[in-house]
């Protein structure tokens, strides 16, 4: 099975550089997700591995051979568009089978192996249906199967359910990931949905302005972000300007514009200037005073997401923290007004130096 090496890829055009000096291993059998705003190079990046577009600079090295001067259609790769793009006077068989057909394989091992690609993707009573007739879920089902059917062993995946609507992205999604590793498949897939690369992925690629920002586990770079660009764009986090107010053996206090706050990391650099993160599912928020260090704050505003509450609350020193509660009896009793203390427990509390270029330029994603 193959695994992919990128080394100092470089892609521009004319003026604009769409992709630059990225390098990236990809294992044997390994699910990678890139993401990152619109326009950031993840779909270029993708295009260069697949041979679509050539890269300015740079080295694309497929299963240990080098495949720069190489052939789409020889590299062993399957691209799975955001439009599906299915054979519009083909049928689900048809459209399939295209691959093995053209590459002179015999009808029986062909009907084979179309067979199977079918029966995995439950799209065995749909054989004879052309695309028009199928829902955005099974035309997708068929450009999957239809690549795996090419003989692909890795697998790229351009947006694949972005067009769908979210109860089958929501389906759809694990079903890929079960497919792809019960047939041992390498898969390298780009989406803009950070909830789909949490379910989904081994690893997670975090992209900005064409450039790798940070690569981890999708736990790692939820609970422990190295960068601020990651802690903002995955997922939700509340940010603090401070200074170091004293640094312990066990807890670093901060001064949050003369709020106080603790964390059981060490400052980040001599610097005494630092940003704090919490995530909002992190911040304990209660109605009554106690004797640990609180933060006093009124609900601003109140919205239901289903299984969670998000609060946002005011505190005294005019700015706006976000609280995500599991939603209970309790929580309802939590309206626009109420007084609440907030507590931020040391170990959910990050570190980071603050950036030269400034904290909103750091995180933002244009």
């Amino acid at each position: 099975m193959p695994s992919v090496r990128l080394a100092n890829i470089t892609m521009k055009y004319r003026d604009i550089i769409a992709v630059e000096n990225v390098s990236l291993a990809v294992e044997d059998k390994e699910y990678v997700c890139i993401i990152g705003p619109s326009g950031c190079g993840k779909t270029t990046l993708i295009k260069c591995v697949s041979g679509i577009i050539q890269p300015t600079n740079g080295e694309i090295i497929i299963d240990g051979k080098l495949v720069n001067d190489v052939p789409i259609q020889d590299r062993g790769v399957g691209y799975v568009f955001q439009d599906i793009a299915l054979f519009p006077h083909m049928n689900v068989y048809e459209n399939v089978s295209y691959g093995p057909f053209v590459k002179g394989w015999s009808p029986p091992r062909i009907r084979t192996l179309v067979e199977e690609m079918l029966n995995m993707m439950v799209l065995g009573d749909r054989a004879r249906d052309r695309p028009n007739v199928l829902s955005g879920g099974a035309q997708q089902k068929t450009a999957i199967a239809r690549a795996l059917a090419s003989g692909s062993l890795l697998l790229l995946l351009d947006e694949p359910l972005g067009s769908l609507d979210i109860r089958v992205r929501k389906l759809l999604r694990h079903e890929i990931r079960r497919m792809i590793k019960d047939l041992g498949l390498t898969a390298i897939h780009v989406t803009h949905d950070q909830e789909e690369a949490m379910a989904v992925a081994d690893r997670i690629v975090v992209m900005k302005t064409g450039k790798i920002v940070e690569v981890g586990t999708p736990s790692q770079l939820y609970l422990q972000p190295k960068e601020l660009f990651t802690a903002n764009f995955v997922g939700e986090t509340n940010f603090f300007e401070g200074h170091v107010a004293r640094e312990g053996n066990e807890k670093t206090r901060v001064n949050a514009d003369g709020s106080f706050l603790y964390s059981s990391e060490k400052a980040p650099s001599k610097d005494t200037k630092i940003v704090a993160a919490i995530r909002p599912e992190f911040v304990i928020m209660e109605h009554q005073h106690k004797a640990e260090p609180t933060w006093k704050g009124t609900i601003e505003t109140v919205a239901f997401m289903g299984s969670m509450m998000r609060y946002e609350v005011k505190i005294e020193n005019g700015k706006a923290i976000v609280v995500k509660t599991p939603f209970s009896s309790t929580s309802q009793e939590l309206e626009v007004g109420t007084r609440v203390y907030l507590k931020f427990p040391p170990e959910f509390v990050l570190l980071y130096q603050y950036p030269q270029s400034g904290l909103e330029k750091e995180i933002s994603v244009e």
